[in-house]
């Protein structure tokens, strides 16, 4: 069962990349959104979303608590559920995908205040909550900016 924690908990090894593991994590997901992800059925889609983020906090709790921090860089499942969750409903194209991960990058390393708020939330609950939150607002920019695109005829 471990190995299978681990693996999930850093994304499959992504966390322990040498330089911005969240962003090689993000990135990843974005991906495999592009490439994979984005044929699920809409309801499906949910399902991955709810399952991704229970089982990441499990595995994060119980990854943080082995290695005895409270979020230990190596752990990016939040990273890569968060830039899913900013992927809902985005078109399958470079640009709109590239808008919804650099706005997920923004919010996540900046966390404005109550994105960092969620932190102090217990166990895993901490280490997926402040990325669902990045998630969700990168995921309302960048439906805002296809809206706006969509209207302005480009």
């Amino acid at each position: 069962m471990k190995p299978v924690r681990d693996a999930l908990a850093t994304f499959f090894g992504l966390g322990f990349f040498p330089k911005a593991p969240g962003t090689a994590a993000s990135a990843a997901a974005a991906i495999l959104y592009l490439f994979v992800l984005h044929r699920l059925p809409w309801p499906s889609y949910l399902v991955f979303l709810a399952v991704s983020f229970f089982a990441g906090a499990f595995v994060s709790k119980a990854y943080a608590a082995e290695v005895g921090q409270a979020d230990p860089q190596q752990i990016v499942v939040d990273e890569a559920f968060g830039q899913l969750l900013a992927l809902v409903h985005v078109p399958a194209r470079w640009p709109p995908v590239l808008a919804a991960f650099l706005f997920f990058r923004f919010f996540d390393i900046i966390k404005p205040g109550p994105i960092r708020k969620l932190e102090e939330l217990p166990g895993g609950w901490g280490i997926m909550a402040d990325d669902a939150a990045a998630g969700l607002i990168a995921c309302a920019l960048t439906q805002v900016l296809l809206i706006l695109r969509g209207r302005l005829g480009t």
